[in-house]
């Protein structure tokens, strides 16, 4: 019985150290290996392998029900895999919560908004600075000590940028909730960016958008990219907007991967065509 404990842990540390090695490839970024889902007895997810590098827009397309917006749950802690890994930087999270993997800098759109609607356009994205604190706790805020005033002075900077990155500059002081579904959508971006993300899930982020806003998102991600502080993962039903701001794209079809690769090279995959493009 010894002998096989030491077995089964000796394999067990060899599989552990060749899903170390595959995530070193992708080892300033994200990477989920092999991810299983179902949903009392339903699949929803069966061994999907995708991953995106600092600096790279993947894009993630399928039917509806094809377990998109299941896979961003899992990528972000809302659900645990029943099957599968997920690696940031290098290091296994797959047990991190949600709000540990946000505080690592794993950041997320819905598909629905989300947005605080009792506050202003500008303390949505503060909240998501918050957590950092500042030092001192409450006395410091209280009295304003130095160290207080200088960290609110910078986290108020830092969101005065993204504000005129998003466009939401005129619209700071308006109450959330009053704001129009393309703006709102801005803000929650806005809130997502606020704190550097260093992986940012971006579901159907152009559902409700302006052409403006339009506009907006594509510079954003651009840059992003061009920077290359942040992976992206877009799902996206606009099909133009995909391949147009994506280096590689992922075809999910019935919870697998039916197509991995650059967009002129799924646009020419006769399966994707058959089961999604049309």
């Amino acid at each position: 019985m010894m002998g096989q404990l030491r077995t089964r842990r000796a394999v067990n540390e060899i599989d552990d150290a060749n899903l170390t090695d595959q995530a070193l490839a992708y080892g300033n970024g994200i990477e989920a290996h092999e991810v299983s889902v179902a949903f009392s007895g339903v699949i929803a997810l069966r061994g999907v392998s995708v991953a995106a590098r600092k600096g790279e827009v993947v894009g993630l397309i399928g039917p509806n029900g094809a377990g998109k917006t299941t896979f961003f749950d899992v990528i972000s802690g809302l659900r645990r895999p029943d099957q599968g890994s997920i690696f940031f930087d290098g290091q296994n999270i797959t047990a991190h919560s949600a709000v540990r993997r946000s505080r690592a800098g794993i950041r997320r759109t819905f598909q629905r908004q989300q947005v605080f609607g009792w506050l202003t356009v500008e303390e949505n994205l503060l909240v998501a600075t918050e957590w950092q604190g500042g030092g001192g706790g409450i006395l410091a805020d209280l009295v304003a000590l130095p160290n207080r005033r200088r960290f609110e002075r910078r986290r108020r900077e830092a969101v005065r940028e993204v504000l005129q990155l998003c466009g939401l500059e005129p619209v700071r002081h308006v109450i959330a909730g009053s704001l129009p579904i393309g703006t709102a959508r801005m803000v929650e971006l806005g809130r997502a960016l606020a704190d550097s993300p260093a992986v940012l899930l971006l579901d159907e982020p152009t559902s409700g958008l302006g052409g403006t806003e339009v506009e907006h998102l594509s510079s954003i991600i651009d840059r992003l990219s061009n920077t290359q502080s942040c992976a992206v993962l877009l799902v996206e039903h606009d099909i133009k907007f995909v391949m147009s701001h994506s280096h590689r794209i992922v075809v999910l079809h019935l919870g697998q991967v039916l197509a991995e690769g650059t967009p002129s090279e799924i646009q020419a995959n006769p399966e994707v065509r058959q089961a999604y493009l049309g």
